[in-house]
């Protein structure tokens, strides 16, 4: 067997210890992420943490409403404590039952 008439094998592409993993990225693009632009689109929400008396007055009398509808106990309590938390972040009675009813 002669081994000298046949070619070289083709040249492969050397990769780092790494990998691919940046492949096609400018370098330093990484370092210049700026995550201001980020803090700068979130929103303020209008979460005090507590329920007015007005809103917890709502939520009862919709509770009671939800009790007359046939909900059994389990699904009130769940009912009940995703409407708190969507009244906190500042939802009328109305959009938070929407919101919650549409998922």
């Amino acid at each position: 067997m002669d081994y000298s008439d046949s070619s070289p094998p083709p040249p492969t592409k050397k990769t780092t210890k790494k990998g691919n993993a940046r492949k096609g990225k400018p370098v330093g693009s990484r370092l210049a992420f700026d995550d201001t632009k980020q803090e700068a689109n979130k929103v303020a929400r209008k979460s005090t943490g507590k329920m007015t008396d007005v809103q917890k007055a709502q939520l009862n009398k919709h509770m009671a409403k939800m009790e007359k509808g046939g909900m059994s106990k389990s699904e009130m309590k769940s009912h009940r404590m995703k409407m708190m938390g969507q009244m906190r972040r500042g939802s009328s009675i109305n959009k938070a039952h929407k919101t919650i009813m549409s998922k």
